[in-house]
């Protein structure tokens, strides 16, 4: 690959600056800074808004690793519990994340064309969205839940244990859906910081509230998996009134004022608008999954809990990858938005290859400890062969899930959130699910075969987005 292509601006590394050590970046990265990502050199603005995300992400997953550390102490069915209610709540999460990428979108683009008050009532705007989309999926969650998990196959066990936690979960998403949109203001913004020691907050508040609630202490009784949708409602409902409370106060890069408080239709359509390709690639990649997971559950709770296991793992291990990947999406917005094409392409180039090698290190993780880290989780011995035996699989294409997550999110910071849609469609719908079918009960290959659909489908789709971003039809988007 030639270098134009890599950096196809190089005086945007070339502004002479103060020479600032690595500690007093990194210090700032966290603190926060007022620079602006438009203009200052392009390797300093992938480290400011990389660290926090990267750090924000970690403590994200830590807490899904430690969640199902304890629910994993409550055997294989607490286990498919939690991964039967994760099929109904990816739907949530597709529409929180689809949501997202297009408040930041908007947001960086705002604040890339020098318009802070646009930008204050677009975040707004995304706040009284989420809300109102919040609403369904409560009533669904607190009157329906056993009818919910009947439908994906739960065993005896989650029918009588499991109706509790999913309540919880789907009754509570209004602290989740929040959490998403408001900490995509921030990362839009360029206010990474702020995003990060909300999450900070919540999740830490969630780790010490998981084992309390789930085994008992004292005077507080033993919930049990129910226990673990508490904590995490409380945890997160903690992070929605710092996130507000920020917002009023004032970040680094925007702030809400009374004057921003007003309801604008056009607004909150352009928002919508903007979010539909993200929700749709989100809600197709999520069914996908729904699916892979409705024909484990076919196969056992064994099947459910091992690849329930594996997935936390993937996510635990990735989220640094998907932190630079957001930080690829402010940066490409925000230049965009400061008419700079060439230097949101040179950031991403960059970050995918600061990707590719923390994947690559990854793979190799899973494929030579891949037993050992599934061990951790479980003490069933089929539950720990299914779990392993996907993370092996898995470390054959990291390196290019790591190129995979910057060219979308390349296209979700630009605003062009259809492509992706169209490219999920595809590569999930039309060859992931029937390839897996095939694969697993077909074939019977049982849940191997869907491992290795789920490999072929993905490594697949990333090579495909990655030469489609090559393309730079994305540079024309507008929002």
């Amino acid at each position: 690959m030639d270098e134009s292509r890599v950096n196809p601006d190089p005086a945007a590394d070339a502004v002479p600056e103060p020479h600032r050590s690595l500690w007093g970046e990194l210090r700032a990265a966290v603190r926060g800074t007022d620079a602006d990502y438009t203009t200052i050199p392009l390797r300093r603005a992938v480290f400011l808004l990389a660290v926090p995300m990267v750090l924000e992400l970690v403590l994200e997953s830590t807490f899904a690793v430690v969640d199902i550390f304890f629910v994993g102490r409550l055997g294989a069915s607490a286990v498919a519990t939690v991964g039967l209610t994760e099929s109904y709540l990816f739907l949530l999460y597709s529409i929180a994340m689809g949501l997202s990428m297009a408040v930041t979108a908007v947001v960086a683009r705002r604040i890339g064309e020098h318009r802070g008050h646009e930008a204050a009532v677009t975040a707004v705007q995304a706040i009284l969205v989420a809300a109102l989309v919040s609403v369904p999926f409560a009533f669904a969650g607190i009157l329906y839940a056993r009818e919910l998990l009947a439908l994906m196959g739960a065993d005896a066990w989650t029918l009588e244990h499991g109706v509790g936690y999913m309540q919880w979960m789907l009754g509570g998403n209004v602290v989740i859906m929040l959490l998403f949109v408001i900490n995509a203001v921030f990362r839009g913004a360029g206010d990474a910081a702020a995003a990060m020691r909300v999450l900070w907050v919540a999740n830490g508040l969630n780790i010490v509230l998981d084992p309390i609630l789930i085994f008992g202490l004292g005077p507080i009784p033993a919930m049990g998996v129910e226990g673990a949708a508490i904590a995490t409602n409380i945890g997160r409902g903690a992070g929605v009134l710092m996130q507000l409370w920020i917002l009023v106060r004032g970040g680094r890069h925007l702030r809400i004022t009374a004057a921003d408080l007003v309801v604008r239709g056009a607004t909150m359509w352009n928002i919508v608008r903007t979010s539909l390709g993200g929700i749709g690639q989100m809600i197709v990649a999520t069914t996908s999954w729904i699916f892979l997971l409705r024909i484990l559950a076919s196969l056992g709770s064994e099947a459910v809990a091992g690849a329930t296991i594996a997935i936390r793992v993937m996510m635990f291990t990735l989220m640094p990858a998907w932190g630079m990947s957001n930080a690829a999406a402010t940066l490409v917005g925000q230049n965009l938005g400061a008419a700079q094409p060439a230097r949101a392409e040179a950031a991403v180039w960059r970050i995918g290859w600061y990707n590719m090698v923390f994947t690559v290190l990854v793979s190799v993780a899973f494929f030579f400890g891949h037993e050992a880290i599934a061990g951790v989780f479980s003490e069933d011995p089929r539950v720990v062969a299914i779990a392993s035996e996907w993370l092996r699989i898995l470390s054959y294409s990291f390196f290019v899930y790591g190129w995979w997550m910057v060219a979308v999110q390349a296209f979700n910071g630009a605003g062009d959130t259809a492509t992706p849609t169209w490219i999920n469609v595809v590569f999930f719908w039309m060859i992931q699910i029937p390839l897996s079918y095939l694969l697993a009960i077909t074939l019977g290959h049982g849940h191997s075969g869907v491992f290795w659909g789920v490999f072929v489908s993905e490594t697949s789709v990333g090579v495909f987005t990655l030469w489609l971003f090559s393309r730079g039809r994305w540079k024309q988007s507008k929002v």
